[in-house]
């Protein structure tokens, strides 16, 4: 579905997208992920015809991008960055424009579709507020709508959950899942790691510019050798395993251990109530920090 290799792009001086080779499957639920300024949106936006490569090449559909992109257009969905409006005007006449001066919209069944957008994003009773008076959580939600006018093949979404609360988070995956089901590959960049590891198969890390993993999410969450116990008697736990507790949290207790069934008899053994118990893998989180280098947005005093 999306296929580039060794992608760059410049800025004068700065590079940032360096020789990435990005490979999205059909029917994949992709999540690229990346610190803030490692290239993310501006892959993204290559991806779409926005911004133009300096080298490398990039298919999406198996067509190439930017030279055939307006064949492939219509059967993508989009939403890069802040989801463009016209702010004086409503969602739904926003909409109406969008999909008119888009390919492939058939106008006999615009209205129909505008309305359908609304409802599978949450906004079938919006009223004819303008945009301007949107919240910014409508405003994404908004945008999702103008992503899915046209059924589209692919979606490719930047930030699709960006200003809204853990109930509109979970009802836009829950849509994005309905959607992959349905047979369409979904492609989001985010650097929300729950959002990511909740709904993804497959997963790709920027840092700095450049590509850095790649890889089924089942995968890089392997185990750890470790076994977790979820108890609430952590400190009976510890005191009893004296030497292989490797951490203790919020009635976690991370043992090292060579025969799970052996701990778990032992526990059963000294009454020892146990809630859950298996094999520790992997976080995203873990696997994050280790592909991608040190810095961040902070800055310390000196």
């Amino acid at each position: 579905m999306i296929v580039t290799e060794d992608l760059v792009k410049r800025y004068g001086k700065v590079t940032a997208v360096d020789g990435v080779s990005l490979d999205v499957r059909e029917g994949d639920r992709y999540g690229l992920l990346g610190p803030n300024g490692s290239g993310k949106t501006t892959l993204v936006r290559m991806l779409l015809a926005l911004a133009y490569a300096t080298s490398g090449s990039i298919t999406v559909l198996g067509k190439p991008v930017p030279r055939r992109a307006h064949e492939v257009l219509a059967e993508i969905g989009a939403m890069v960055e802040a989801p463009a409006a016209y702010p004086h005007l409503s969602g739904r006449s926003n909409l109406m424009l969008f999909d008119a001066a888009g390919p492939g919209g058939s106008r006999r069944t615009r209205r129909a579709r505008v309305g359908e957008a609304l409802e599978r994003v949450g906004l079938g009773g919006i009223d004819r507020r303008p945009v301007k008076a949107y919240s910014l959580g409508m405003r994404q939600r908004l945008g999702l709508a103008a992503a899915l006018l046209r059924s589209p093949r692919l979606l490719i979404l930047d930030e699709p959950t960006n200003g809204l609360d853990p109930r509109g988070i979970r009802e836009i995956r829950d849509l994005m899942t309905e959607l992959n089901e349905a047979g369409t590959t979904v492609f989001l960049s985010s650097h929300l790691l729950a959002e990511v590891e909740q709904f993804c198969t497959r997963v790709g890390v920027m840092d700095r510019g450049r590509l850095v993993l790649q890889d089924q999410l089942s995968s890089l969450r392997a185990p750890t050798g470790l076994v977790s116990v979820t108890t609430p008697a952590s400190e009976q736990v510890t005191s009893l395993l004296d030497g292989r507790v490797v951490s203790v949290s919020d009635g976690v207790v991370l043992v090292r251990h060579d025969d799970p069934a052996e701990l778990n008899a032992l526990l059963v053994s000294k009454d020892i109530p146990v809630t859950s118990f298996g094999p520790s893998l992997r976080t995203l989180e873990d696997v994050v920090l280790e592909a991608t280098s040190s810095s961040s947005d902070r800055v310390d005093s000196s």
